[in-house]
């Protein structure tokens, strides 16, 4: 009895320590009301229980669990009761990493990734480019939410850049059309869109949807079709600032 309530007692700190962290560094977070805000923590703090965060070569702080577990839900916002159940860790990396997940030499060149085959269930992140998305100097990317789309992505069996398992079925053809659009319009040099995008379907909607969620306003002014598309897609509007 005394060990369950020590345990609590524990998960009340931490709870508390992971908002005041969101409070001050997560702008998603910071534009919601109350009520949402609440939800946002408590989602939060479900992911942190269920997906174990750990280092290689450097230390995992408080900060950049919430940084992890707010990339998780950003996506998911709209979805309250969705869980990431192809996903069991997250590894941490100092900064790039290569397809060896080694973060030393000269061939380092990832991000992040998701992991497969062995490494089925991993996700795998640079600790500066997940610190960099939540910087002022951010623009329109941001890592760890571009590999937590790729999960969503993955989770209904085909990685094609359709979200199945939560879009309405009667979108997936429309998004379809609109993602084939921007692609052309992408390879003539006429969107601001990464051009990461063209690689293929899949990496389109992960690029996409960075630039949804990282400058809604931007994406809403330079790709107003897409953005409600990718708004009924995600079940939000994310929230924005004049800013």
């Amino acid at each position: 009895m005394r060990r369950k309530k020590e345990k609590q007692t524990r998960s009340q700190a931490l709870a508390g320590i992971y908002s005041a962290l969101l409070n001050e560094h997560i702008r998603y977070y910071q534009l919601l009301n109350d009520k949402e805000k609440a939800r946002f923590e408590t989602l939060v703090n479900e992911f942190l229980q269920y997906v174990r965060i750990e280092g290689v070569g450097t230390e995992v702080t408080d900060l950049d669990k919430v940084y992890i577990a707010a990339s998780a839900v950003v996506p998911i916002f709209g979805f309250p009761d969705w869980k990431y159940r192809n996903l069991t860790n997250v590894i941490l990396y100092p900064d790039t990493f290569d397809h060896n997940f080694q973060f030393e030499g000269d061939e380092r060149n990832i991000l992040g990734m998701v992991g497969s085959g062995y490494m089925n269930g991993q996700m795998l992140l640079s600790r500066a480019a997940l610190i960099k998305a939540f910087s002022s100097s951010s623009g329109t990317e941001h890592t760890a939410i571009h590999e937590f789309i790729h999960l969503l992505d993955m989770s209904d069996g085909a990685t094609d850049g359709v979200l199945e398992n939560l879009m309405r079925h009667e979108y997936a053809v429309p998004w379809l059309k609109m993602m084939h659009e921007e692609m052309r319009c992408i390879e003539k040099g006429r969107s601001d869109i990464n051009p990461y995008a063209l690689t293929n379907e899949a990496e389109f909607l992960a690029v996409a949807s960075e630039y949804f969620f990282q400058r809604p306003e931007k994406f809403k002014q330079h790709h107003p079709e897409m953005y409600a598309q990718m708004s009924r897609i995600f079940g939000q509007t994310p929230p924005e600032t004049d800013s």
